[in-house]
């Protein structure tokens, strides 16, 4: 196939009556060519390019709520499972008395084991009231209270790993508050993709009236520390088929459809975690 082109142009040369042009002009002409198709490509390009007008306040800012000041840590620990019972006895003996000790600004939201979901792990939810200086404070006094180190270290050697995140709630949420049981809950954890959580938060401000009428709005947060741009939403039910009813019943409302198609594309990966309180959980 080669020769057969080099012959072609060869012969084209002959017409034309010019002499064969050498390979520097040639390169030339072509990077010409190049360099005008693209800067002309472009321009135009440039036409359809949405120009985003630079913003003065952070997310935190834009989508916290602004008449609290809490800070919210989630913790999760798995567990070995030879020791979860040994674990939660060992919580359900300790972590109440740093909730009701006034020194300490902090107190326990909720405390679970997943039923569904990653297995032999417990899940923690802090508020501190108070901020980042509450968080540093209560940190300070951990350091000396000898109890909760000593139950630090009998608590690593049951676990196989643990991680946390520090959140801030959405201002469109309910602050969560105490409930009685019996409940269980869902915790739906959405990674979102950078730079899409303004864009989140105006969609869900809307749709959180959707899903209300049973009461089954815990708490909204979205992550500051940790790993970022992971939004937590947390549902309160009776059972899974009450679940299901609540959940079916959203579709049925208008609107309710135009939120998750507007959502679902923000999303890198979501999970979903069914939940059993613990006996000390204030959330039953």
């Amino acid at each position: 196939m080669a020769p057969r082109l080099c012959s072609i142009s060869a012969a084209a040369r002959r017409l034309l009556g010019g002499p064969r042009p050498g390979r520097r002009v040639v390169a030339a002409v072509a990077a010409a060519r190049f360099y005008s198709k693209d800067n002309e490509g472009s321009w135009f390009r440039s036409l359809f390019v949405h120009k985003v007008d630079p913003r003065k306040d952070a997310h935190s800012t834009l989508l916290s709520k602004k008449e609290t000041s809490n800070l919210y840590k989630i913790q999760f620990h798995n567990v070995k499972p030879e020791c979860l019972d040994a674990y939660n006895s060992l919580t359900e003996a300790v972590l109440p008395k740093l909730h009701l000790d006034e020194d300490y600004p902090c107190s326990l939201v909720g405390n679970w084991n997943t039923w569904y979901g990653e297995q032999d792990q417990a899940v923690h939810l802090w508020r501190f009231s108070g901020g980042y200086p509450a968080l540093m404070d209560c940190m300070n006094k951990l350091k000396n209270n000898k109890e909760y180190l000593e139950f630090r270290k009998e608590r690593s050697q049951m676990l196989l790993s643990r991680r946390n995140q520090l959140l801030l709630e959405f201002s469109f949420w309910n602050e969560p508050q105490p409930r009685a049981g019996p409940n269980i809950y869902e915790l739906r954890t959405y990674k979102l993709k950078p730079g899409t959580m303004i864009e989140w938060g105006n969609n869900w401000a809307r749709a959180i009236k959707y899903r209300q009428e049973n009461q089954e709005a815990v708490g909204g947060f979205f992550s500051q520390i940790g790993e970022l741009y992971v939004v937590h939403h947390l549902w309160a039910y009776k059972d899974l088929q009450s679940r299901e009813e609540t959940r079916n019943a959203a579709w049925r409302k208008r609107g309710w459809d135009e939120n998750v198609y507007y959502t679902v594309p923000l999303v890198r990966h979501m999970e979903s975690r069914i939940m059993i309180p613990l006996k000390i959980s204030p959330l039953q």
